[in-house]
């Protein structure tokens, strides 16, 4: 085949001709990459599985503690699902309510969790753009764990001191009570996110700038 008559065609490009002194010509094969929207299929799956999880641990081992200071396994793992896949704000928002959801087969104040976990998550998704880091070492598992589960047991201690004060039947403990309760959760919160975080993401072939 002579240069004359040469074309290189590739599938379904936009035709960019590139004309030569020979007078053949080359089509420039320009590729459009479509940009994914929202979440993806394997980023709703580790969402599922992570809270299964949580629920799973809540049941088995948050069953062990007495009342007091415990770990709240559901909190954290949504937590660790917003760390890896990153999630929009309304996004986060939707884990926090699946997560309130599971939070109502167990025992407690019901409904509260409906509001306290969509803000925890929306806490926590906020906190995803703060550098929070020591060199290459990233606080962010820790310190937005933290932060989020405050966000979340003030929310929860809020919304059931005003049922409380409007008349509504549930049962309170003293506020000092309460927030010994909730720093103590955010404390363990954060060790088992910040522990779980990096083998998960390495596991998982996650973004390793963060």
């Amino acid at each position: 085949m002579s240069k004359d008559n040469l074309i290189i065609k590739n599938f379904k490009p936009l035709h960019n001709k590139i004309y030569f002194n020979g007078g053949f010509f080359m089509e420039k094969r320009i590729v459009l990459k479509e940009k994914i929207v929202g979440l993806s299929i394997s980023d709703v799956i580790l969402v599922g599985v992570l809270l299964a999880v949580g629920a799973v641990l809540k049941f088995f081992v948050g069953s062990m503690f007495s009342v007091g200071m415990k770990p709240n396994f559901i909190i954290a793992m949504y937590c660790l699902a917003i760390l890896l896949i990153k999630p929009k704000f309304f996004e986060a928002i939707i884990i926090g309510i699946l997560a309130g959801g599971i939070c109502q087969v167990f025992p407690g104040t019901p409904y509260i969790n409906l509001i306290s976990e969509p803000i925890g998550a929306l806490v926590m998704a906020l906190l995803m753009y703060l550098p929070l880091q020591i060199k290459k070492f990233s606080l962010k598992p820790i310190v937005a764990t933290f932060l989020s589960t405050l966000a979340s047991g003030s929310a929860y201690i809020g919304v059931l001191y005003m049922a409380f004060y409007t008349g509504a039947n549930v049962k309170t403990m003293p506020i000092s009570v309460f927030i010994v309760m909730v720093l103590g959760t955010a404390v363990i919160n954060s060790i088992i996110v910040q522990v779980l975080y990096v083998p998960l993401k390495l596991a998982l072939g996650r973004d390793k700038n963060d």
